[in-house]
């Protein structure tokens, strides 16, 4: 069964009641004047209908059978799968996949249709189709994928009786540039029907489309095109506000045999488009005979302006806006491309979800459903032609540029036009966007320099940090990068975002940018038992998997494009609930968003609880702060509430839907594990130096060092025997020599002391009645580290999970910090590597930021370690035998590390195109040290709560802090 979200099984069950309904007698009437539609095949991906079929070569070839429409025939068990870089994966000739497939289908036909003009209609079909009825072609053979396209049958049917449709599709096309431009592509090629197919039937005389401009001013205009008009008639429109109000009407008288009638309005004062503010007007339009409505149709629309003002911006409404923005593929891991509505739906609130404002259709025009949720809930819109890297022809592309742009025309969510992608334009259509867009929006080219600026605006891809800072200081246009921060396995998407986002922002010629990816592109492989491939490195490029599932850059992204802006690193001493806020909406007023605070108390270590409890909670004013402006918001917090562990702090937008939610921890580290480490008030600790080793043991617990080495060897519990927690303390950079080990009493307490020469200056362990051991070390380091801090070792395979007080859930890197927030997390032992099945995130093993205490579960039992200090990273484990693709950094040394630095991460074109990982921004260089000394402390606790002790306290009855 497939995978679906709970978003998408409601949708897909209004789906299923809107189908029975429109499937009645398998017709859709709406009204006797409006255009009547008839399925010939389903809706969507999940309502299809069967059709007889027979595929020309791979599986299943040679023989009738059925499949169903719309779908790919691939993922039906038919043909063979082809990834548009197969001819460099596999070295052979992409048209190796070239089968053809053969449907057959029959319908009826009302007799009520006669005398109207009937049209079939293919929302999407892959590639060359040519269409019979009745054993007569429908016109010439459609040659291009993802367009709407119909032939006039009227005269091929039979009225009440069956008739016989037939349809040959292949996969590839007799126009080479066809499939230069769709399927010599990085992505994954497929063929079939994908998209519904339906008959259309319009009165004689009809409105065929219309093509509307209309203003953020409220001045309106829209061509009308219309069939066989004839002189007398009359064609009216009204325009609707959202509640249905009636805001201007529209009439005129036609003369002759008007093709395309010019209708002109003002509407006063009109509420206008923004992906901010998505307000949508209807306007109805009826054809008039004799004071008889003889057709009418429908559109919904925008008012807004669309402004490139050369070395200033790109301006809608009149104000500066900036893209963030994301590539989106039509996507669904069991469907290929062939989707729904639902599917749809759940991408635009997954991207609004990030906080972005804009997508790019990359690289082909979506289904219309998806552009309609752009139009309704708000995102900028380019969308794309075609043309991976090399262009349709002239006498090819000029065809399919009408039908992209008469389908899309109206919405008001697209802003721009892109003519293909990377070299795959081709300059000759760049006008002939204008001629169905009566808007005129502006055109772009997408793609790597040179030659790319087009229209003011220069959309080069993948320029480093360094290369765009000057881009946007030197160059004379605007500078909206079209790809950026390739998400391949964890790197780019969050990664580096933020030195980015904060350049584009305050730079003045930038327009924003669109990270590479939205998704995963993994097939189920209807001819690998059904496993998911992402064809090796080629296609896990999302920021999610593809189901959608959620990688560690999601939540950075939403936190750096949360336009409710808080740079509240920590509560400062004598914080009094005032907390600076920055507005970086275009068009909203803070004043319009909610906030919402929580003062809780956290889980404890060695208890059966996670996260946070909840004590007190409140609403706070927002304060008024126009957009790009700065103010304060106050938080009334109770008089107690320095007695909590945290303080969290959420806005939601003005629909009601959460922008972000900040924590800050309110006690220091130290306060917090005041009463977990605690010391036994009656024990004492054994010591014990032999030959080899100097021990210390108390409460069970035993720890040994080794003398010659330095490094902790032995670990125990008599309850539970040893624990493989070993060979630690080793410097994960710098290196030091151990010039002795000596064990000694103060007071109570057991001490081991290791003298050292270089860059570890200081190792201490003490032992504490009950078994608590503290780890106090010093080391000093120059220059540029990857990593600084310890490591020890203990055997992945031996661990289930863990469970901590710090940053979570997901990992982090030195240039992706952020869309992590302190709570107790907890999470089992998982392979999980980014773009790779299964796809279970967060990841367990990778870089976890400001620890206050880890509990580990193991084989072997538990075990507990604790830092007071702050800014502690802790590191679990191998998490690159992923791809081992560079410019992904090394490891530490050892499995388990403490550290005080860590490394960022690049990406997947860094390393190839920019030479490492540090061109991509300040925050993506390595840390550096100045030779200062760093001092820490680590508390370990080796033994074990009592059985079904449910809170912080261990076995001992008597105890004192010790922090």
């Amino acid at each position: 069964m497939m995978y679906l979200p709970e978003d998408f099984q409601k949708q897909k069950m209004k789906r299923t009641i809107l189908l029975g309904i429109l499937l009645m007698a398998n017709s859709i009437i709406l009204l006797a004047q409006k255009t009547e539609r008839r399925y010939l095949s389903g809706i969507d991906n999940d309502h299809t209908v069967q059709w007889d079929f027979f595929c020309t070569g791979g599986r299943q070839s040679g023989v009738w059978t059925t499949i169903a429409v719309p779908s790919h025939w691939e993922q039906q068990g038919f043909g063979l799968y082809n990834y548009g870089r197969d001819y460099v994966t596999y070295g052979r000739n992409f048209r190796f996949a070239d089968e053809k497939g053969m449907y057959r289908h029959t319908f009826t036909v009302p007799s009520s249709w006669k005398g109207k003009k009937i049209e079939i209609v293919f929302e999407g079909s892959m590639t060359d189709t040519e269409v019979k009825i009745n054993g007569k072609l429908g016109g010439e053979v459609h040659q291009g994928a993802f367009y709407r396209f119909s032939y006039d049958v009227s005269d091929k049917l039979l009225f009440g009786k069956e008739n016989k449709l037939e349809v040959t599709v292949s996969k590839m096309s007799a126009d080479e540039s066809v499939n230069n431009a769709e399927r010599l592509a990085d992505y994954w090629i497929f063929g079939g029907i994908f998209r519904p197919v339906y008959l259309q039937a319009s009165p004689p005389s009809h409105i065929t489309h219309s093509s509307i401009d209309a203003k953020a001013d409220g001045t309106f205009a829209a061509q009308v095109f219309m069939a066989n008009a004839k002189a007398g008639m009359t064609l009216k429109a009204e325009i609707k506000d959202a509640a249905s109000k009636s805001v201007a009407v529209i009439q005129q008288a036609l003369k002759g045999s008007d093709s395309l009638v010019l209708l002109q309005s003002n509407v006063a004062n009109p509420k206008t488009w923004t992906a901010e503010t998505p307000d949508l007007y209807t306007i109805t339009y009826s054809l008039f005979q004799s004071g008889k409505i003889i057709h009418q149709s429908s559109d919904r629309f925008g008012f807004r302006t669309i402004e490139i003002r050369k070395g200033q911006g790109i301006f809608i409404n009149g104000v500066q806006v900036k893209m963030k923005g994301i590539n989106r593929h039509v996507w669904w891991p069991e469907t290929g491309r062939s989707v729904n509505a639902g599917i749809d739906l759940a991408d635009v609130k997954l991207i609004k979800e990030m906080n972005m404002n804009a997508v790019r259709c990359s690289h082909y025009p979506p289904d219309k459903s998806f552009l309609e949720y752009c139009d309704s809930l708000g995102l900028y819109v380019l969308d794309e032609l075609a043309g991976w890297q090399k262009a349709y022809s002239t006498k090819t592309g000029a065809k399919l540029v009408k039908e992209m742009v008469q389908r899309d025309a109206n919405h008001p969510s697209i802003i721009f036009w892109s003519n293909g992608n990377e070299g795959g334009h081709n300059k000759e259509l760049d006008d002939d966007y204008a001629m169905y867009d009566y808007s005129k929006r502006p055109v772009i080219h997408a793609h790597h320099r040179p030659g790319n600026e087009f229209n003011g605006i220069d959309c080069n891809h993948y320029e480093d940090y360094y290369s765009s800072k000057k881009i946007l200081e030197d160059e004379p246009n605007i500078y909206m990068p079209t790809e950026f921060l390739h998400s391949q396995d964890d790197g780019g998407g969050g990664a580096a975002l933020y030195d980015f986002w904060e350049l584009h922002w305050k730079a003045k010629k930038s327009g924003g940018g669109f990270i590479w990816a939205l998704l995963d592109e993994g097939i189920v492989r209807t001819d690998m038992g059904n496993r998911i491939d992402v064809n090796g490195l080629n296609a896990p490029d999302g920021v999610v998997g593809p189901h959608r599932e959620k990688e560690g850059s999601f939540n950075a992204i939403r936190e750096i494009y949360c336009p409710v802006r808080i740079s509240l690193q920590h509560l400062p001493q004598g914080f009094d609930g005032s907390i600076p806020v920055e507005n970086r909406y275009h068009f909203t007023n803070i004043s319009q968003c909610r906030f919402s605070w929580q003062l809780v108390k956290f889980a404890k270590p060695f208890s059966t609880e996670n996260g946070y409890v909840v004590h007190q909670k409140g609403e706070a004013t927002a304060p008024g702060i126009a957009p790009l402006q700065t103010g304060a918001l106050k938080l009334n917090l109770p008089a107690n509430w320095q007695a909590h562990d945290a303080l969290l702090l959420t806005a939601t937008d003005p629909h009601g839907s959460e922008l972000y939610t900040w924590s800050w921890k309110i006690p220091s580290n130290q306060n917090l594990l005041s009463k977990v480490v605690t010391s036994n008030s009656v024990d004492s600790v054994l010591v014990t130096d032999n030959d080899t080793l100097v021990s210390m043991s108390s409460g069970g617990i035993n720890i040994a060092v080794n003398k010659r080495t330095g490094l902790l060897e032995k670990v125990g519990n008599t309850s539970r025997g040893p624990l493989s927690f070993t060979n630690g303390p080793v410097p994960v950079s710098g290196n030091y020599t151990v010039k002795g080990v000596t064990g000694s009493r103060e007071g109570r307490n057991g001490v081991i002391t290791v003298t050292t020469e270089g860059s570890m200056t200081q190792l201490k362990w003490t032992m504490y009645p009950g078994g608590w051991a503290k780890l106090d070390y010093t080391y000093s380091l120059n220059g540029a580290q990857q990593f600084a801090g310890i490591s020890f070792n203990y055997p992945e395979n031996y661990v289930l999970g863990a469970k901590w007080l710090g940053k979570g859930p997901y990992r982090v890197w030195k240039n992706r910090m952020v869309g992590v927030t302190d709570n107790v997390y907890e999470r089992m032992n998982n392979n999980t590597q980014a773009g790779s099945f299964p796809w279970n995130f967060p990841e367990f093993k990778g870089y976890y930021a400001d620890i206050v205490w880890m509990e580990m579960n193991t084989v072997e039992g538990k075990f507990l370690v604790a830092s007071p200090d702050t800014g502690m990273f802790v590191r679990l484990f191998n998490f690159y035998a992923l791809t081992g693709v560079k410019p992904h950094p090394s490891l530490p040394v050892g499995d388990i590390s403490f550290l005080d630095a860590i490394p960022p991460i690049g990406t997947k074109l860094a390393l190839n195109i920019n030479a490492n990982t540090p061109v991509l921004g300040p925050q993506s260089e390595p840390a550096r040290f100045d030779g200062k000394p760093v001092k820490r402390s680590l508390w370990f606790y080796f033994g074990l709560p009592k059985a079904g002790d449910s809170n912080s306290q261990f076995s001992m009855p008597l105890t004192n802090e010790l922090l």
